[in-house]
């Protein structure tokens, strides 16, 4: 399940995961991130993560495209904050931090999904 959430600021893309992605979810996601490229913008990401089930082959290859037609480079993304109560996952988010520097990537446990929000909106 991949859910859009509002968050009151147009500028951030705001989405909840839960259970198995689909492909046509996956699909509309990135149609948002291509649709913001294409305009120039850069990329802020809000992604409240509940559980992780996976993902549609079909799903996996839709992100393979994306980021293949964006020629493997993250220079589009700004900032991404991942909000979840599980710790082994904000571990991945810092080392992929660390790896994709031009990115600045951050995780939050859910009681402070205010401090995700700020982070995305302050320079």
């Amino acid at each position: 399940m991949l859910e859009m959430i509002d968050l009151g600021d147009e500028k951030i893309i705001a989405y909840r995961l839960g259970g198995k992605i689909t492909e046509d979810e996956m699909t509309f996601v990135l149609s948002i991130f291509r649709e913001r490229i294409d305009k120039g913008e850069e990329l802020l990401v809000y992604q409240e993560v509940e559980s992780i089930g996976g993902a549609e082959f079909d799903a996996m290859i839709e992100k393979f495209r994306f980021f293949k037609d964006i020629g493997f480079s993250f220079s589009h993304f700004s900032k991404v904050a991942v909000v979840t109560h599980s710790k082994w996952l904000h571990k991945i988010v810092d080392l992929e931090d660390k790896i994709f520097r031009n990115v600045n990537m951050k995780g939050f446990p859910v009681e402070k999904k205010d401090k995700a929000i700020e982070f995305l909106k302050t320079a």
